[in-house]
């Protein structure tokens, strides 16, 4: 079964988007899923761990990554973790495109939940395909 968790620096979106599933729109949704929600604690790392340790950890634990935008500085970074080490088994990562405007702009959130939704649902035909920018 898989698992969602955010990033460090995206709990309270993530907070945001999962008051849009469970709301009476989506939470059927959202239920049928079946998804355990993770949390660096879970899945022992801290908000210091390195990109490419994160990406390792979800991948390991059947865990979609949702980020807010983790840089390619160097080679331990996400993107570099991601061309590196991705494969057509690989699960993706979910960035969100705007993370403020997640925060600000409930319209926007609203997208970005139903676009993750949209990939949840659909999830082995995202296998491999590395990051998906949301919405």
């Amino acid at each position: 079964m898989p698992a969602v968790a955010p990033d460090a620096n995206v709990i309270g979106h993530f907070r945001r988007l999962a008051a849009i599933w469970n709301s009476p729109a989506w939470r059927e949704v959202w239920h049928s899923l079946n998804l355990r929600e993770e949390t660096f604690q879970s899945l022992n790392l801290t908000p210091q761990s390195t990109d490419d340790h994160v990406w390792r950890a979800c991948q390991e634990r059947h865990v979609v990554l949702i980020t807010g935008n983790r840089n390619d500085d160097g080679p331990t970074s996400l993107e570099s973790t991601i061309r590196i080490c991705n494969s057509p088994t690989s699960l993706p990562v979910i960035t969100l495109s705007d993370p403020q405007r997640t925060l600000d702009d409930g319209a926007y959130a609203e997208m970005v939940a139903e676009r993750i939704l949209e990939v949840l649902l659909e999830l082995d035909n995202y296998m491999g395909v590395g990051r998906i920018y949301v919405p």
